[in-house]
């Protein structure tokens, strides 16, 4: 029996797209490195369709794109609050082991524009 996840936690960002490669690169590190240490899933997903209908109020105005940047949603799933906290721990522990000293390498994006939070999961379908 698979295990649900109860808890999420969100970001919305974008990416300059001269620096998608970058991006993929780095997320598909994270995404070995939280499945590794516990996530249930990882997902890292670009925009594809930026102005639905019958929305007033889209991802891209809400990040303030620029023409030359993608958006971004991504997600992780734990089991609980208490799950993500402990996996996100060891993530740390490990990024910082694993990067020591490069902690002044640009990254990809500008995390400063970058949305996060922590979700509990209401409705699961």
């Amino acid at each position: 029996m698979k295990t649900k996840g109860n808890y999420v936690d969100g970001f919305v960002f974008t990416v300059p797209k001269k620096n998608l490669a970058a991006y993929r690169k780095m997320a598909r590190i994270g995404a070995k490195a939280w499945r590794t240490f516990g996530a249930l899933e990882y997902k890292e997903c670009m925009i594809d369709d930026a102005t639905p209908k019958h929305v007033m109020f889209t991802f891209a105005k809400a990040t303030k794109a620029k023409k030359d940047e993608t958006v971004w949603f991504s997600f992780i799933v734990f089991k609980s609050k208490a799950h993500r906290d402990a996996v996100n721990k060891k993530v740390m522990a490990y990024m910082e082991k694993k990067y020591a000293g490069h902690e002044h390498e640009p990254m990809p994006f500008d995390m400063k524009r970058m949305a996060y939070a922590g979700f509990k999961v209401q409705v699961s379908g």
